[in-house]
């Protein structure tokens, strides 16, 4: 009988060794902080909540939409017109929308993301960057990417962005670093490996005054036949936040110097591989967290003020290894407060639920809910070289078990498990889509760059934001994204069930499964 065999075999008896072998690895490589509150208030009790949200804030008035008055205590809010916002339905658009943005940009570009490609498409948006930067000596242009991503290969996101950094003093290229990857660990983990630890994931694109959100990376794929999700705000107050926020996260990422060396910024001293973890994360957190704060003040009159806007804009973020539970308390208690009677359209491009997602899904929300995901056609690990060739499986191992533990429950009519496929085409879009009573139009929706799963809330670098509406234009505009992408969809719940998964997927993904 083969390891795996005997693994699969006795895997019931062998259950506790391998969450105490979990456990053990984490605290090996982990030192998380202890995780403070981040905001003033923490998200309501399911009684705050009936009782019509916050008593804080009644901004929203009628009668569903103020049982989401909470959120005006959990996030800053910037009220806006919807006439203001834009939904991107294809990755085509949104690369020609981006590029063009850049080319015309008059004072500022901030792009965040996990990494540059290097091939024709992102060639053509360098090229309308530093021709812009040519002619434009005001122009600032700050990227910031993941670490270990950004550096893979000889040609990587770095090298091809080294011209711009060599040339022009506006040009800022910062490199996140996470604080895990350190030490034996950083000397012998290879690449591909060493991203496992933690990563900057968080998909930003500003542009002047126009705010891009999204969970797409700058790369061929994502420009061309990857399915996403793009959302484009044009408003100041947004993008001037948003512009403050990715300066704090430079401070503590490295800096790229002019001969493609990194060093600290000028604002930091602990270098994230060297400093003792505890303190790096910590000093990150109060940073972050001292920000959030003031643009909460700062806004709060803005919104108690305001009478005319339609919409509001709660940005969120999550910073596991830093200690910022920000993004995963709201999501889990917009899951839990879901009115009796509303709809939930839950998507995420790598199906890993959290535990605590799962069991509020199960046990706490209210809503009828259906969840997207990809096919393992449309994954986009089907076929990689080695052990990542098994993603696609385990992420179908992980929606089998959830779905059974839905039929356990009795949930299993409530909650509806649907797969993406398009010939030629993955899929990565997420986030949700949420309906209040009555309601045949998405009333609040969430984008990002967070899959909801074990990485987004413990290892990675994330930023969503909630948008709340009541402008019919774009609750239409809403509508009609969700439907171009459920149109490639199916029902799953049967071919989950017979879907063959490989043994030793099943044995990794007891040990593993928090680190993809």
């Amino acid at each position: 009988m083969g390891v795996i065999d005997f693994i699969f075999s006795w895997q019931i008896i062998l259950q506790p060794l391998f969450k105490m072998i979990r456990r053990l690895f984490s605290t090996l490589i982990s030192d998380y902080p202890p995780v403070g509150e981040f905001l003033p208030t923490a998200p309501p009790s399911n009684n705050q909540r009936t009782n019509g949200g916050s008593d804080t804030s009644t901004h929203f008035r009628s009668s569903h939409l103020e049982s989401l008055n909470w959120l005006h205590a959990a996030s800053p809010c910037f009220p806006i017109s919807g006439d203001r916002v834009e939904i991107i339905h294809e990755p085509t658009t949104f690369y020609n929308t981006l590029v063009a943005k850049c080319a015309n940009a008059k004072q500022r570009i901030m792009l965040a993301s996990l990494y540059l490609g290097i091939g024709g498409l992102e060639t053509r948006l360098v090229n309308a960057i530093h021709q812009n930067m040519k002619n434009n000596a005001r122009l600032k242009v700050d990227v910031l990417l993941d670490f270990t991503r950004g550096t893979r290969g000889e040609k990587n996101s770095k090298t091809t962005l080294m011209a711009l950094l060599q040339e022009s003093d506006n040009f800022q290229l910062s490199l996140y670093h996470t604080p895990v990857l350190r030490g034996l660990t950083k000397k012998l983990a290879p690449p591909r490996w060493n991203e496992l630890l933690g990563i900057q994931h968080m998909k930003l694109y500003l542009v002047d005054d126009t705010v891009i959100i999204s969970g797409a990376n700058l790369s061929n794929d994502y420009f061309t036949n990857r399915q996403d999700r793009y959302v484009m705000i044009e408003d100041q107050r947004l993008a001037n936040f948003y512009a403050n926020f990715l300066e704090k996260a430079q401070e503590f990422s490295l800096k790229v110097t002019r001969d493609g060396e990194t060093c600290l910024h000028e604002n930091w001293k602990m270098l994230p591989y060297k400093s003792a973890q505890i303190d790096f994360a910590t000093e990150a957190r109060e940073r972050i967290r001292n920000y959030f704060k003031g643009i909460m003040e700062q806004q709060k009159e803005i919104c108690e003020n305001d009478k005319v806007s339609d919409t509001w804009i709660f940005p969120l973020i999550e910073m596991g290894q830093l200690g910022i539970h920000h993004d995963s308390l709201v999501t889990k208690s917009l899951l839990s407060g879901c009115l009796r009677d509303s709809k939930l359209k839950l998507a995420t491009g790598y199906f890993n639920l959290t535990e605590t997602y799962m069991d509020t899904l199960t046990k706490a929300c209210q809503a009828e809910c259906s969840i997207l995901m990809a096919h393992p056609n449309a994954n986009g690990f089907l076929g990689a070289k080695g052990p990542a060739g098994g993603i696609p499986a385990a992420y179908s191992l992980i929606a089998k078990k959830f779905y059974e533990q839905l039929k356990k429950s009795g949930q299993n009519n409530r909650v509806s498990l649907l797969e993406y496929e398009r010939t030629g085409w993955t899929y990565h879009a997420k986030g949700l889509w949420y309906y209040l009573p009555g309601s045949s139009l998405p009333n609040l929706t969430l984008i990002g760059s967070s899959n909801f799963g074990e990485r987004s809330v413990n290892r990675d670098l994330e930023a969503q934001i909630c948008l709340v509406t009541t402008n019919g234009t774009l609750q239409r505009k809403l509508q009609s994204e969700f439907e171009n992408i459920l149109q490639h969809s199916t029902k799953a719940e049967a071919e989950l069930t017979a879907r063959p998964v490989p043994r030793w997927v099943r044995a990794v993904v007891g040990l593993f499964r928090n680190f993809f």
